[in-house]
């Protein structure tokens, strides 16, 4: 599908799944603006355009949105891929991200919710009072089953479930204006770091999503004429790749994951 005309925003675009996204809406036609701490550095199209950002700094976070407004007006879809979790799996030599509450390291704590959450939620109100005067938009926060059962550790899954309920929350807020917003969870995805686990022997990746098929999804989840009826909700990547006839980058379609078998 073509999207030519249309602008996306792709948080925490430098590598992993925001990497893939990013370069997925470029295909799709969107012109992409992309950011993250380390994203001059980033392997991406030369079409897609480079904001370095830390979005723990409020300042910075407003400038990229003062420079799309600039630019465009307002952007159609925003992604809020950037996440600073995953730093903390190795914390001063020592594998953490299995073990209990009270052996969690205390920076985890600002890696998931400053990097993490308020990230997403600082992004998302910038973006959405340019989306309001258009009248339409899309704002997608990349979430996971973690948010619903035990997976990983116990801020891992409050910080997921925080997303669920901040994107609720903001589709509740901007239904009369028009713009949507959906938390998405993706599949095993083939990540820099997930494909050392494969490598390693850790991971079967057998049923596992290059980082661009999720952004394939994205861009057909903007063009539903009944995305409306969508936002609020918390959907499976996979599964909407079914309804829509998304394909993955080697042509095949990931089996969806369930609450049961994540």
């Amino acid at each position: 599908m073509s999207a030519t005309g249309l602008t996306a925003v792709v948080t925490g675009a430098s590598r992993g799944i925001g990497r893939g996204v990013a370069i997925a809406l470029a295909e799709a036609g969107y012109r992409v603006f992309a950011t993250g701490r380390s994203i001059a550095k980033a392997d991406l199209p030369e079409a897609v355009e480079r904001i370095v950002c830390d979005h723990t700094s409020e300042e910075e976070t407003a400038a990229v949105f003062r420079l799309v407004a600039g630019e465009c007006g307002a952007p159609d879809v925003l992604v809020n891929g950037v996440w600073g979790g995953y730093e903390c799996i190795v914390h001063e030599g020592v594998f953490t991200w299995a073990l209990p509450f009270w052996r969690q390291p205390a920076v985890a704590w600002n890696a998931m919710f400053e990097a993490g959450v308020r990230a997403g939620y600082r992004a998302s109100v910038h973006a959405a009072p340019l989306m309001i005067g258009r009248g339409r938009g899309l704002i997608v926060h990349l979430s996971f089953w973690a948010a619903r059962k035990n997976v990983g550790n116990v801020l891992y899954g409050v910080s997921k479930a925080a997303t669920d309920k901040m994107a609720a929350g903001m589709a509740h807020d901007l239904a009369p204006h028009g713009v949507s917003v959906v938390s998405l969870y993706p599949g095993l995805v083939r990540t820099e770091a997930v494909m050392e686990a494969v490598r390693a022997g850790v991971i079967d990746a057998s049923n596992s999503e290059s980082p661009e098929f999720i952004g394939r999804v994205i861009a057909a989840l903007a063009a539903d004429p009944e995305l409306a009826a969508k936002s609020g909700s918390v959907l499976v990547a996979a599964d909407l790749a079914l309804s829509y006839g998304v394909l993955d980058i080697d042509g095949r379609r990931p089996v969806p994951l369930t609450l049961e078998s994540i």
